[in-house]
């Protein structure tokens, strides 16, 4: 008799605990309902609007360009955005993560704009408007005939350096290289001591931001632009490139999101940029550890050349 009561007390406690979990539960998603709908919302307001693009030009190399810019980036294609919940941490083993659908009419302007970290097959993060400035440097080194390879430090799932190949190859470029360059682990720790500015930002943690090189060749496969003409940098910056084989480059794009790792790129390669070449930074206006870094390393160097932005985060100067 005891015994039963016993049980009848335990499955009360269960039935307890089960209802006020779905509760909590039920009132989560809602939550993330209300705010997805909230989203669609302002986006809606945006969204009318063709977003800004580079003027597309008349021959078969910029209609190929130009699909393929939108292709890196997933452009009229719905964006799967990462959630972040507790319920993660039981979805990890099983390779699964909550995330939020938004449809492409909404999702082309972050896609434009670069204001998302695509949780589909998207090769890029930067968007269209960054792919757009990268096209105008690479047209405008082949056309003033710029001496250099070109270079992307920082290249996550490769997106920006197979556009760069595959400018080439349109272009029928066949002399320079692209140059690959990542840790493919993602970002390094913070050295607390040499770069202080870097402590608690919590990047180098991100499993997201952690793609492995045959992922990265992969891509390049996938486009048919995996051949002798990319180079493959493997490794910490600052073990790579103070000896990396590269003699002149007519494009360097930064992508480090830290101070040290921003610093490292612009410190062993800015003066292998050759003049009328271009040097981008994809972190200026998103990260201020990143800013200062190309703020202190423009300093030092006493450039004045003008920095100029292309969008929300990224800017760009020409060497003179």
């Amino acid at each position: 008799m005891k015994s039963t009561q016993v049980f009848k007390n335990l499955v009360f406690v269960i039935g307890i605990f089960c209802t006020f979990f779905c509760v909590i539960f039920l009132l989560y998603t809602a939550a993330i309902l209300y705010s997805a709908q909230k989203c669609r919302e302002k986006l809606a307001k945006t969204s009318q609007e063709k977003p800004a693009a580079a003027p597309i030009g008349n021959t078969v190399q910029d209609y190929y360009l130009d699909v393929l810019k939108k292709h890196l980036v997933r452009y009229d294609s719905d964006a799967y955005i990462p959630v972040t919940s507790p319920i993660n941490k039981w979805l990890a083993p099983y390779d699964l993560s909550l995330v939020r659908i938004l449809p492409a009419q909404h999702a082309n302007k972050l896609r434009t704009d670069g204001r998302d970290w695509p949780a589909d097959q998207a090769e890029t993060m930067i968007g269209l408007k960054r792919l757009n400035n990268l096209e105008y440097c690479i047209k405008d080194v082949l056309k003033h005939n710029v001496p250099g390879d070109f270079i992307e430090t920082g290249v996550w799932r490769g997106g920006a350096t197979i556009f760069m190949r595959a400018a080439l190859k349109a272009y029928g470029d066949t002399t320079r290289k692209v140059w690959v360059s990542d840790s493919f682990q993602g970002v390094p720790k913070p050295d607390e001591k040499s770069y202080p500015m870097d402590v608690d930002n919590g990047m180098s943690e991100n499993k997201y931001l952690m793609v492995s090189l045959p992922q990265v060749k992969q891509n390049f496969a996938r486009y048919d632009l995996l051949d002798d003409q990319v180079r493959f940098l493997p490794g910490w910056f600052r073990d790579t490139l103070p000896t990396a084989p590269i003699d002149h480059l007519a494009i360097l794009r930064v992508d480090g999101d830290l101070y040290e790792s921003t610093t490292e790129a612009l410190h062993y390669l800015y003066p292998k940029v050759s003049r009328g070449g271009y040097i981008i930074d994809d972190d200026y206006g998103a990260l201020t550890i990143a800013k200062k870094a190309v703020d202190d390393f423009r300093k030092s160097q006493g450039i004045t050349d003008e920095l100029k932005p292309i969008d929300w985060t990224g800017v760009y100067w020409q060497k003179h």
